[in-house]
């Protein structure tokens, strides 16, 4: 820059300094409505995460009625939540639905909580949800009482049968199989539905199927330690002495199965209530629930010389028409002296169901072992009992149960005109000695009566029996051409003497009259036959006084007082 320059420069006057005002942001109002949006959008987006609740996931086996934002969440029909996703499961076997519950649901996260779809059913149990043939299906929810919480679930397939926490108590029942049970089948107490099946599997050895029965509130007081759970699945047929008689519980039990239980009249004080999730067992029937308490069991064995087609293992054993045990078992065995295949039954015998007599029984075993040195074990007393009666005639009968049926069960009877004989044994099982039935008695003596008959020469008394109807009938053909035509003219001829002898009859009639002489001379002759007979009765009297009188004859004197009068 020249000198010139900076002279001007400085010679010049100095800029005058701008004026500073104050400037205002002002918004167009094209921007006030996006603001406000923005702004309540916001607010909703807080409100909404404020009262949102938790979302969970339930798995399903397939996705039949589940629909994203349409498919409700209920409790007790309240809508606690809504299905906003549906989608498969990893390995494509299982569908999962995503479920955003509302803030008030979050007691629908424990663990033990239970999902399931409501739709339409036909079952065994009934009908059920028909109201979703308008409304749609849903997804109904229970609630559980765990601790923890969960975010995913397990739905089940069908509804649970106790839902909304029904007070009550579960019991467990131990069963050899299920038979027609099913969950829902009802839980009966004198007739009454008091309870239902829930649930059933297979136990860890798989010998047998545990079943869980719900009993709900106040019924469940019924049930006590005592008290005997059995089968009323079907009917129950008895055909017996008294004819046929039908058990059944109800037609729900007759299609869907049922379970009874009850108390023995024996433990019917016992009136405590059973502890949740106690265990009994399921009898098969109710007379094998309520029976009375058999005792220690005692082995018997007993051999049959004869068929005994119609007996069955199961079937009872009577000691004097009281029933004391089953047969257990059924064998052949094989005799090599007589080369015959005997039945052998192996039977189990309980004493303690004779009742008083056993109770009796014992009492005097116990008064002879207060005498004794010390008390005898219970089976070797029953043992030394049985054989009393053996030697006392006690015998193992094979009998007819039912005629029409033709089962057959084993009595034991006294028959005091049996063999002598003492009881065996067979390591710890008694054989006690049998007798043939009285059907086979029966049979025995008709098989004599027909070999007896059989020897009768029926062939040779036949054509002897067609000889003599021969000859009759010739005799009877000769009797018809000779011997009755003149047995008529004979019976002529009598005809015509006896009109003879009627008519002199009559003539000796006129001739005997009151004045005719001949009537005169014939009392006079039989005046003389009276006076000859008089005296004849008097010889006849004086010659058996006097025997002698034939050879030396009659003196004059002695004669005259004989024969005087």
């Amino acid at each position: 820059m020249s000198d010139d320059d900076v002279n001007k420069t400085e010679q010049s006057p100095p800029p005058a300094e701008p004026e500073v005002r104050e400037r205002r942001w002002h918004l167009p109002l094209v921007w006030i409505v996006p603001l406000v949006a923005v702004i309540v959008g916001l607010s909703m987006m807080v409100r909404a995460w404020q009262q949102s609740g938790p979302v969970i996931e339930i798995t399903f086996e397939t996705a039949e009625g589940l629909k994203p934002n349409q498919t409700p969440v209920q409790y007790r029909n309240v809508v606690i939540g809504n299905v906003t996703g549906v989608s498969l499961g990893e390995a494509r076997q299982q569908v999962v639905a995503t479920v955003e519950l509302s803030k008030e649901a979050d007691a629908f996260t424990r663990e033990d909580t239970r999902f399931w779809v409501v739709r339409p059913r036909i079952g065994a149990t009934g009908i059920s949800g028909l109201g979703t043939l308008f409304s749609g299906d849903f997804i109904a929810a229970d609630p559980g009482n765990s601790s923890g919480h969960a975010e995913r679930f397990e739905g089940l397939e069908s509804p649970p049968p106790i839902t909304y926490g029904e007070p009550g108590k579960r019991f467990q029942l131990q069963a050899e199989d299920l038979g027609s049970l099913t969950i829902g089948s009802p839980v009966y107490y004198r007739s009454v539905q008091v309870g239902q099946v829930v649930s059933y599997q297979l136990d860890k050895q798989g010998n047998g199927v545990n079943v869980e029965v719900f009993v709900s509130e106040p019924h469940d007081r019924f049930v006590s330690g005592n008290t005997r759970f059995w089968n009323t699945s079907g009917l129950d047929l008895d055909l017996g002495v008294d004819g046929v008689q039908v058990h059944m519980q109800s037609l729900v039990s007759l299609v869907t199965g049922g379970i009874a239980f009850g108390t023995p009249l024996v433990n019917s004080l016992d009136t405590m209530g059973a502890e949740e999730d106690s265990r009994f067992r399921l009898f098969d029937d109710r007379g094998t629930a309520l029976a009375p308490e058999k005792g220690e069991p005692e082995r018997i064995r007993m051999r049959f010389a004869q068929s005994l087609r119609g007996l069955e293992e199961g079937a009872p054993v009577d000691f004097q028409g009281k029933n004391i045990g089953e047969v257990s078992r059924i064998t052949l065995d094989y005799d090599e002296s007589d080369q015959t295949f005997p039945v052998v039954v192996d039977a189990i015998m309980y004493p303690k169901l004779m009742g008083r007599a056993y109770d009796k029984f014992q009492q005097s075993q116990q008064s002879q072992e207060s005498q004794n040195n010390g008390p005898k074990p219970s089976q070797s007393a029953i043992r030394e009992l049985f054989e009393t009666l053996v030697g006392r005639g006690l015998r193992a009968e094979a009998r007819t149960a039912n005629l029409l049926t033709g089962k057959l069960f084993i009595a034991l009877e006294f028959y005091p005109d049996a063999d002598k004989t003492n009881i065996r044994r067979h390591a710890q099982t008694m054989v006690i000695p049998t007798r043939t039935t009285s059907l086979d008695r029966i049979q025995a003596q008709l098989t004599t009566l027909v070999d007896r008959i059989s020897k009768i020469p029926i062939e040779s008394i036949s054509a002897n029996l067609d000889g003599s109807l021969r000859d009759i009938r010739q005799t009877l053909t000769q009797m018809n051409d000779d011997v009755l035509p003149a047995s008529l003219a004979t019976l002529e001829g009598i005809d015509k003497l006896t009109l003879a002898m009627g008519e002199a009859l009559g003539s000796a009639a006129e001739a005997l009259g009151e004045d005719s002489p001949q009537r005169e001379q014939l009392q006079q002759a039989l005046t003389e036959v009276e006076r000859m007979s008089r005296s004849v009765r008097s010889l006849s009297d004086y010659f058996r006084r006097h025997p002698e009188a034939l050879i030396r004859g009659r003196q004059e004197r002695q004669n005259r007082d004989d024969l005087r009068p």
